[in-house]
Parts: structure tokens; C-alpha cells; sequence
């Protein structure tokens, strides 16, 4: 298991040594909380399967105090997770602490992460607090949550706009109280590399006790710099990195964690640091936050977009052919990226189905597998052959919310001159079948205004999009649906060789995330 401890080795080829960074994920937190990217409970654990296969040294699983589905996730990551250390974030307020404590008990190598803010705006107008009473709070937290927890990490928000020797003050404080990691974040994105280098080196010169803690930096992308102002605090000293997949987060996003990775991998010679990172499975897991999250990668984004290996210049498709590295600074094989995908049919057998799960990175249990599998062999009726973005699309749908509402059956009828209706049977959990006909603007929104009169509640459709998985008339469509309820958005996902068939079940998989929150909250879940 990971410790989070510094190592070095020697550089190739050279005497110099190479530090190990610690990389510190925060999809299941800072990523989940960006508008559009929230995850029900099966698909955080799914995702933090992934990140803990990638190699990912902590995974920040949630915020425990901010909700009871948060603190119920965060434990149920705790449970599962062995070889990554779990963190948890929390204020600095002993009624955060202790649901950080109740939500990580079970962590085989828990973290509990404590922030306060530092800067004179947060400090005058969000916390209301002198720097004497952020200090005083600051090092009674992390007194507090030492009692219970061994790892704690301390972050000094918005701390590059505050006064550099009060943030050094501050950390020596947590430092002294036994915070093990300071994080330094650029909360708001303002930095300049050469700047952010250079107040990670003062930070790092002038805390007392720095030589007893790990120094981390969480950088936000508001002005497209968060990649490179952590690797110029890489340079300057920071130990720790904290990062997203595909770089998804509040506003303008976070730090790419396929980014620090792959600059360091690399460029290690020269920045004289690396990761522990699995890099063939950072595809993987890009792919799977990103259908889980609903929130495609940009077909041009650094290592993981569609078009990152695609060559259309003449120029370049003739070097290419002639030496991949005329134009390719690494190989797609490097990230995870399989050239020879194996493609299943209907004859294919049990054990061929279960080791390409392996190989594209799933760990499914006993009854997803026999779900997965009959969905499969249907699925192979249909199409000549069965693709890994078929399999993972299949995958991806047993991790959806438990169904309040499952598919029975459906029908439209619709012409240019008719309008269209939508006829549709669905049985609730309780046994009872409802059907109902409704009219629409076109097949899609009748089969829609159905569903919603079945289930009693009109959510807002906020996002409908629809594509294929793989080329071909015999593709099955994907469709992305976002929902809004109440405040609270809820994504579905379907797919089908039926455009219509996949619009259903994207919109129903939505509808039920919904049912699902709202009867967890009122507690009615069986």
C-alpha cells in the first residue's frame, strides 16, 4: 500500500535523483461538485475502483459534513479502497471532523484533509476572522483531528493571494499541531508559473517545521495555467500534486492529473521528478469519468482527446507513416490507448467476455457479471460484433441508480405531417405496471411528456445529446440526458441499437438517480 513518503532514484543515465511526486485526486470531490458532474453512489465507487487501479497515492472521496450522501459515499470508498490512501474534506470545525472521522473508520489508510481560508478577502468577508483567530482555529483543528486520525493534511485556501509569511505562519502552526501535508491551493486560478515557483520556494524556505511535512499544491484553471503552475511548484520544491481527471472542476476546472503525469513521465530527466501513476490506465479511467459524469473530453484536450494521436496534414500523416515520432512525443499504447482492440461476437464464451473486463480495467462482482453478460450475448444478436466501447457502455449502465422504474415496453407514431405520439409501459419497483399514450412535438418528446406523467413530476430536460459508439449503420446510439429537480441535476445514459430505445433509457436511468436521492432523503430506500 501507498505511504505518501517521498522516495528518490537515480535519473537514468545520470547521478542526479528523481523525486517521487505524491499524486492526490480529487475527482470524487472538487471534480463532483462542478455543475454537471455529479455521480451517484455505484458510479463513485466504480470510479474510485479506476483511480486506485491508475495508482493514485490519496483519493479525496468527498466532502463527509457537506450531506449525508456525501458522508455515506465517502465511507462506502473507505470500505472498499486498499491501496490508495482515503481522504475526506472538512472545515475546520469539530462537527466536520467528526463526520470526516465516522465516514473514514473503516479506511484501511485514512486522511482527513482540514481547510481555512487565509487570504484578506476570505478572512474579511467569508470567515469574518482576524489572522489571530484563523491561527488559533487553524492549529486547534488539526489538534482535534489528530486525536483520531494519524494523516492529516492542511490547506490554506486561497492561499496565493495572501500574505506568503501568514501563510508561512499558519502551516507552521498545523505543522506543529501534527499536520503531516500544507497545501498551498491557487483557489481561484490568478497565479503565473514563475511567480507560483517562486512563493512555493519562499513557503517552503520560511515555514518552521517544514522538514517534518510534505508541501502540496491544488491549482485551478480559470486562466488555463493550473498544469503549469503545479509542475513549476514541482520544480520549486511541492511533494504533492492535486489534480481531476480529464481536469473537471469548479469553474474553469483543476490541475489534469493526465497532464502532471504524463509532463513528468516525460520530461523526468529535466524536472527530476516523476509518479507512481499506472500511465496505460489513464485512458481508462478519462473514458469512465467522463461517460459517468456525462461531460465529454474536448476532441482536442492534451493526452486523453479524441484527436491527441490524429494526423491529418499530408506533412505529418507522411512522417508519421515513416517514424511515429517525427510527429508523437508518446505513443497511444502509453496512455492506455490499444491500436488491436479484440472484438467479441455471439460466439464468443464466458471466460473471453470476463478477461477483456479485466484488460479494459472493471472489477465487477457475481450478479453485475451474469446482468452484463446476458446483456452481452443479446447485444451480440444484434450487432455482428461487440466493440470495447460496447462493453464498456454496458458496464457503465449496471452502475447506474437502482431502477424505480424499469422499461416494459414502448411505441411512437410520427410523420412529417402527423406530429407524433408515444405510447410506453413501465413497471415500478412495487410490481405495478403503468402505461400511458401522449402527445408531442416528435417521438422523442412524446415518450418523454409520458414518462413524466407516469412518474408524477415534470424535471427540467437540461441536456439531450445524442452520438454512436462505434461507426457503422449497426452501432449503438449513446445518449446523454441532464435533469433538473428541485436545484439538483441528474444524469442518465443509455445506449441501444435503437436511437429511441437509447434516448428511454437515458432519460428513465435520470429519472431514477432522482427517485433514488429523493427517497434517500426522505429515507424511505429500502
Amino acid at each position: 500500500m501507498k505511504t505518501g513518503k517521498i522516495e528518490t532514484s537515480a535519473a537514468p543515465g545520470t547521478n542526479e535523483t528523481v523525486r517521487n511526486i505524491i499524486i492526490f485526486d480529487t475527482t470524487l470531490r472538487d471534480g463532483e461538485q462542478a455543475p454537471g458532474c455529479s455521480m451517484n453512489p455505484r458510479e463513485k465507487l466504480e470510479v474510485a475502483r479506476r483511480l486506485e487501479k491508475l495508482g493514485v497515492d490519496v483519493i479525496e472521496a468527498g466532502f463527509p459534513a457537506s450531506s449525508p450522501g456525501d458522508l455515506e459515499s465517502v465511507k462506502a470508498i473507505a470500505e472498499i479502497v486498499k491501496d490508495s490512501t482515503v481522504a475526506g474534506l472538512c472545515r475546520s470545525l469539530e462537527k466536520d471532523i467528526d463526520a470526516g472521522r465516522e465516514a473514514l473508520k473503516k479506511a484501511v489508510c485514512p486522511r482527513i484533509h482540514i481547510f481555512l481560508a487565509t487570504s484578506p478577502v476570505h478572512m474579511k468577508w467569508k470567515l469574518k476572522m482576524t489572522e489571530d483567530q484563523v491561527l488559533e482555529q487553524t492549529a486547534a483543528a488539526v489538534r482535534y483531528a489528530k486525536k483520531f486520525c494519524s494523516d492529516i493534511e492542511f490547506s490554506a485556501e486561497d492561499a496565493f493571494r495572501s500574505d506568503p509569511g501568514f501563510v508561512c505562519a499558519v502551516f507552521g502552526a498545523a505543522i506543529k499541531a501534527g499536520a503531516l501535508t500544507v497545501n498551498f491551493p491557487d483557489t481561484v486560478g490568478y497565479a503565473m508559473p514563475g511567480e507560483f515557483g517562486e512563493r512555493i520556494r519562499y513557503v517552503r524556505d520560511h515555514t518552521p517545521g517544514m522538514e517534518k511535512a510534505r508541501l502540496s499544491v491544488h491549482c485551478h484553471n480559470d486562466l488555463g495555467l493550473a498544469v503549469a503552475n503545479s509542475l513549476a511548484a514541482i520544480v520549486s520544491g511541492a511533494d504533492q500534486a492535486e489534480c481531476t481527471l480529464n481536469g473537471i472542476g469548479e469553474r474553469a476546472g483543476n490541475a489534469s492529473l493526465e497532464e502532471i503525469v504524463m509532463s513528468l513521465r516525460l520530461r523526468k530527466e529535466s524536472l527530476k521528478a516523476d509518479t507512481r501513476i499506472d500511465a496505460t490506465q489513464i485512458y481508462g479511467a478519462s473514458r469512465l469519468v467522463s461517460q459517468v459524469t456525462g461531460v465529454k473530453v474536448q476532441p482536442n484536450k492534451a493526452i486523453v482527446g479524441e484527436n491527441a494521436f490524429v494526423h491529418e496534414a499530408g506533412i505529418h500523416q507522411h512522417g508519421v507513416m515513416a517514424n511515429r515520432e517525427t510527429y508523437e512525443i508518446m505513443t497511444p499504447e502509453s496512455v492506455g490507448i490499444s491500436k488491436n482492440q479484440m472484438i467479441l461476437g455471439k460466439h464468443s464464451g464466458r471466460h473471453a467476455f470476463e478477461d477483456r473486463l479485466k484488460l479494459l480495467g472493471f472489477s465487477v462482482d457475481g450478479e453485475t457479471m451474469e446482468k452484463i453478460f446476458a446483456e452481452f450475448k443479446d447485444l451480440a444478436d444484434k450487432k455482428k460484433t461487440v466493440s470495447d466501447r460496447d462493453i464498456e457502455a454496458l458496464v457503465m449502465g449496471a452502475a447506474a441508480a437502482p431502477e424505480t422504474w424499469k422499461l416494459d415496453h414502448w411505441a411512437v407514431n410520427t410523420g412529417s405531417a402527423l406530429g407524433a405520439s408515444g405510447t410506453i409501459r413501465l413497471q415500478h419497483k412495487d410490481g405495478a405496471y403503468r402505461k400511458l399514450v401522449s402527445l408531442g412535438d416528435g417521438p422523442i418528446d412524446s415518450i418523454y411528456k409520458a414518462i413524466n406523467q407516469i412518474i408524477g413530476r415534470e424535471p427540467e430536460l437540461e441536456l439531450y445529446e445524442i452520438g454512436a459508439i462505434t461507426g457503422g449503420s449497426a452501432s449503438q446510439g449513446e445518449t446523454m440526458v441532464k435533469i433538473v429537480w428541485d436545484d439538483r441535476r441528474y444524469n442518465g445514459r443509455g445506449v441501444s441499437t435503437d436511437v429511441i430505445e437509447s434516448s428511454i433509457k437515458a432519460y428513465l436511468a435520470a429519472v431514477n438517480a432522482m427517485e433514488y436521492e429523493l427517497a434517500r432523503q426522505t429515507g424511505s430506500n429500502e
